[in-house]
């Protein structure tokens, strides 16, 4: 399966990307089949090739969820921006939204008087006696 992914690109604490087009499943650094623009976080500048982009998503590559974020930003793809900082980076489920607690639960309510119960004298309990 085709993506559309980042490739890391310059020195040590200054990254910038490279957006290829490649096998879902190949390393970072390794081969790709085409060569969509790039990205720069530190400035926030990017350059991508529209053309290329819309043809590579119209044979169906499939991009990232960064990629996509990007070309959402360009304005290659119509659709939402995925949310990056609700997935979980390794194993395990996205961490549940909290949800507001009901207006009932959170007023005290007044402690319910019970009636009492009225004790049963315990029923004797009769054994036929063998003769």
């Amino acid at each position: 399966m085709l993506a559309i992914k980042f490739k890391r690109t310059g020195k040590k604490h200054q990254a910038s990307f490279r957006v290829v087009v490649g096998e879902r499943r190949s390393k970072v650094l390794g081969k790709f089949i085409d060569d969509l623009g790039w990205y720069s976080p530190r400035t926030d500048a990017h350059e991508i090739d529209k053309k290329k982009a819309e043809h590579w998503l119209s044979v169906g590559a499939q991009p990232t969820d960064s990629v996509h974020n990007l070309l959402v930003k360009c304005g290659i793809v119509r659709a939402k921006k995925v949310p990056m900082h609700l997935k979980p980076k390794k194993g395990g489920e996205a961490p549940a939204a909290p949800t507001p607690a009901p207006a009932a639960a959170a007023a005290p309510e007044a402690p319910v008087a019970e009636a009492p119960v009225a004790a049963e004298p315990p029923a004797a309990e009769e054994t036929p006696k063998t003769e």
